[in-house]
């Protein structure tokens, strides 16, 4: 009998990609993108021009991927590790488990209703939890901050019934489907518009349609996976590494949750309503922008009348319902900071540091233990801060070897006397092939609308239809390339290996990539509003 061949190790698998990169290097010619000016009609402009170049080929910075890795990745990296000490404290103080016992408590009263029995609790929880994750893809690009739900929902899945992919699906993929089908996301959309010299969010209609079927078929395929588990939990491809949050549920389950309310809990809570008040009055009114457009908004303001309340009923039933108030109130904050004032990853980190530490405090915990949990933390997560290093390994070999832009160029030339819809559908093809080795939206914006947009007008194809073929080239293959230090660091803090995820999100992926071509085909057989 024939031995099954055990898959290497995630690590291993991405370490062949690094020398996989290295290769390459040797084989394709080095070039590079150059800002050259150009004279039209009169008028002196800056365009990109591809220029070849010598040759940089690796050899023994394959061994210094990690190390150039770490620093290329070095604010990701950090996040995942303050994230990750900030929940282990929350995690201790068994506010998480003592919140999922009362939803799961919640939903099985739901079930007693003959509506919600038919439609069924469980699908429905997933289906607006996808739609919620979507919706913060599709308005405001939402990616590293799926790190931290993660550590929530992966949990709260397994406690359903279902695996740590399902609970990955709801977040991340989720967001993943929203980020595709952009309706809003300054980070895609807004750049890549504004290079292409379009009006900003123009077409607005259309993309709105593809999002909602997008996320038709990607949140069907999740609650048809979901149920397969519910029925099956030994299907999962990750069944053996979920033994992990399995045993973590059933240690939080035998031990007693005393529920009470320290004085320490009810200092917390006065000094957060007098931080609150204070930044209140610093910041009464808070732009929140949704697109193009602005609204002021209280935010503040409503936050402190929320926490006053809310605070002072989860003190009065136990602190624990008090730790989840403050995670509520941290994620509350999240959304307005990076909607209302451009947060990014070390705003969001120091948000959830802050968390974490006043959640300890809340509990009695002294410094020592604060730091000690916080420390356990870090340790715990350290593996999937390690793994996002490495990862952007592949991306350094690749960028100081010198072969992305020639990738670009060679990829670009292929489009020549081709028909509309071949066209777009090749312009499809480029922007999915570089998203594998330019897992940046913004940066590949930058990097192929200047060449993309001027070719789209040569070939007539509308600038928007060249736009659309980059959202959705960007969006779908961020779900499984190894070269995004998001999806490496989502996956080691959910412990799922890199090559069970390719075997589940294969399937979905193909669909998703083909139903991106067929939705490109409108954009250039009928007359669409903003694809002119």
């Amino acid at each position: 009998m024939l031995k099954k061949k055990k898959i290497p190790h995630t690590y291993v698998i991405i370490f062949y990609i690094i020398v996989f990169a290295a290769i390459m290097t040797w084989v394709i010619p080095g070039g590079k993108y150059v800002d050259d000016t150009v004279v039209k009609n009169g008028t002196e402009t800056v365009e990109k021009v591809f220029k070849y170049t010598d040759n940089a080929p690796q050899t023994w910075e394959i061994f210094a991927a990690l190390f150039k890795g770490f620093a290329k990745q070095s604010e990701i990296i950090v996040f995942i590790l303050m994230i990750g000490g900030a929940f282990w404290i929350m995690n201790h103080s068994k506010a998480i488990d003592v919140g999922i016992f009362s939803f799961l408590k919640a939903s099985k009263k739901l079930e007693k209703n003959s509506f919600f029995n038919k439609i069924g609790v469980n699908n429905l929880i997933i289906t607006m939890v996808m739609l919620l994750f979507s919706v913060f893809g599709a308005v405001f690009g939402m990616s590293e901050e799926t790190i931290a739900f993660i550590i929530i929902i992966v949990p709260l899945s397994i406690s359903m019934g279902y695996d740590s992919i399902t609970g990955v699906a709801m977040v991340f993929v989720a967001a993943g489907l929203g980020f595709a089908g952009a309706i809003l996301n300054p980070f895609t959309i807004g750049i890549a518009q504004g290079i292409a010299e379009l009006p900003l969010f123009s077409g607005i209609e259309y993309r709105l349609f593809c999002w909602v079927v997008i996320n038709l078929i990607g949140i069907s395929y999740v609650l048809w996976y979901a149920n397969k588990i519910k029925k099956n939990p030994k299907a999962s491809y990750v069944y053996d590494e979920d033994q992990y949050w399995r045993d973590r549920e059933k240690e939080s389950s035998k031990e007693s949750i005393e529920y009470q309310t320290p004085i320490s809990a009810w200092v917390v809570y006065v000094v957060l309503i007098g931080i609150l008040v204070v930044c209140s009055f610093l910041f009464p009114m808070t732009d929140l922008k949704i697109g193009n457009s602005s609204y002021g908004f209280p935010a503040l303001m409503v936050a402190t009348v929320l926490f006053v309340i809310a605070g002072f009923a989860s003190l009065r039933k136990s602190v624990h319902f008090f730790v989840l108030t403050l995670l509520m109130l941290t994620i509350y904050f999240l959304v307005v900071g990076v909607m209302g004032y451009d947060w990014y990853v070390e705003e969001i980190a120091s948000l959830f540091f802050a968390m974490g530490i006043f959640a300890g405090a809340a509990m009695n915990y002294n410094p020592d233990k604060i730091t000690k949990l916080f420390l356990e933390g870090v340790k715990d997560i350290l593996s999937a801060a390690l793994i996002v290093g490495l990862a952007a390994g592949i991306i350094v070999i690749l960028e100081d070897g010198q072969v992305i832009d020639t990738i670009l160029y060679t990829l670009s030339k292929s489009m020549n006397n081709l028909g509309e819809v071949s066209a777009v559908g090749i312009m499809y093809i480029i922007q999915t092939a570089i998203n594998i080795v330019i897992p940046s939206g913004s940066a590949k914006a930058a990097i192929t609308m200047p060449i993309m947009a001027p070719f789209s007008d040569l070939i007539g194809i509308s600038r928007q239809a060249t736009v659309m073929a980059f959202q959705f080239g960007d969006g779908f293959t961020n779900m499984i390339t190894p070269t995004s230090g998001i999806l490496i660091g989502v996956l080691g803090v959910a412990k799922i290996p890199y090559e069970k995820w390719v075997k589940w999100i294969t399937p979905i992926m193909i669909i998703l990539v083909i139903i991106g071509f067929l939705l490109l085909i409108p954009t250039v057989t009928m007359d669409l509003n903003g694809f002119k």
